[in-house]
């Protein structure tokens, strides 16, 4: 499994649009990629800015590229994202998950 991090920061005074923005259209979009495993939003409020992390899970490489495209490590932006966010990071992370352990 393939975990891919995204990190992006907004002005505080946008944030809750943004959240909302990411429920209603980036996570669905996520979730309709065959192969993604989960997608969570973490958001951190500092001062005037928030950051957030979208963190999305995947089968494999192969997967990912049926949502970022053929550069696996490139951020992949939404036309609305102009609206809201304080610069464009060019990178994600990745990282391979090497344990895992959920409550149930």
């Amino acid at each position: 499994m393939i975990c891919r991090i995204w990190h992006g920061r907004t002005p505080r005074l946008k944030a809750d649009a943004y959240a909302e923005f990411l429920r209603e259209r980036a996570i669905p979009d996520y979730r309709s990629i065959e192969g993604n495993l989960g997608v969570q939003v973490l958001r951190r409020d500092e001062g005037d800015v928030t950051h957030f992390l979208t963190v999305t899970h995947w089968t494999s490489e192969d997967a990912i590229r049926g949502f970022a495209g053929a550069e696996l490590l490139a951020a992949k932006y939404y036309d609305e994202d102009r609206a809201f966010l304080l610069e464009f990071e060019p990178r994600v992370q990745h990282f391979v998950v090497s344990a895992q352990v959920l409550s149930g």
